[in-house]
């Protein structure tokens, strides 16, 4: 079993209230420009997630090895990841990209949200997506396929660095998911990562505000002076995160 998520509850909290958008600016700016997860779609945007990377590589199926539908749950990595992820953890499965077969379907997805699973990202397919979408574990995958993963993947190893949509995901990394995808956090500047961006969503939220009300882009976004003032006086009656 993984450790417990240990990340602590402020910083789960930021997490939750800033967008993978800001996020990855805020990751940008530490010189980490490519962390966020290309192409995993959101099965239920009404989900948002919070947790740690248990991760799950597949290779290429073989014909001799994978083409028989047998599973074995005391070995096959796959099986092996379901029962060990526990509470606060997101299974990464690198998949490679693939798309021409599922690469899990609703009974372990089921079986995840049992053991307190928070999340499931893949590069590749989910099978059985309708019933996944529905279920209360934030889900992110490409597309559909209905085809069994051993179609075209062979479970190697867990809880190894993978690649994940074009991101290096390290077990035990912090991974963030709204209605837009998934951001890949490195677990080391979680905490401050999570302040800063909660603090920009806090600012952007009022220059947003001021460009709705007719504000011109000049002087606003990039704030200037007087909209940093401006900015300074709002936080007197709405502090920001972690004030």
């Amino acid at each position: 079993m993984s450790e417990p998520c240990i990340i602590g509850e402020q910083t789960y909290s930021l997490f939750d209230s800033a967008s993978t958008a800001t996020i990855a600016t805020v990751l940008a700016k530490r010189g980490l420009w490519n962390q966020f997860v290309t192409g995993a779609v959101p099965l239920a945007p009404r989900l948002r997630m919070v947790g740690q990377a248990f991760t799950l590589r597949y290779i290429p199926a073989r014909a001799d090895k994978d083409h028989n539908l047998v599973f074995d749950n005391s070995k096959d990595p796959q099986r092996l990841a379901i029962e060990q992820v526990g509470p606060g953890d997101v299974l990464v499965i690198d998949a490679r990209g693939n798309e021409n077969a599922g690469t899990m379907g609703n009974i372990l997805a089921t079986r995840m949200v049992a053991r307190g699973a928070v999340g499931i990202v893949t590069d590749g397919c989910f099978r059985d997506s309708p019933a996944i979408a529905a279920m209360e574990i934030a889900s992110y995958a490409r597309s559909a396929h209905a085809a069994t993963n051993k179609t075209v993947h062979h479970p190697a190893d867990i809880q190894l660095p993978v690649g994940c949509g074009g991101v290096a995901v390290y077990p035990g990394d912090i991974m963030v998911g709204d209605a837009e995808g998934v951001i890949v956090v490195p677990r080391d500047m979680a905490d401050e990562v999570a302040l800063e961006a909660a603090r920009q969503e806090h600012r952007e939220d009022f220059i947003l505000e001021k460009i709705a009300s007719g504000s011109p882009l000049l002087g606003t976004y990039p704030a200037d002076d007087q909209t940093l003032a401006e900015y300074e006086q709002y936080c007197k009656t709405s502090p920001p995160p972690g004030s």
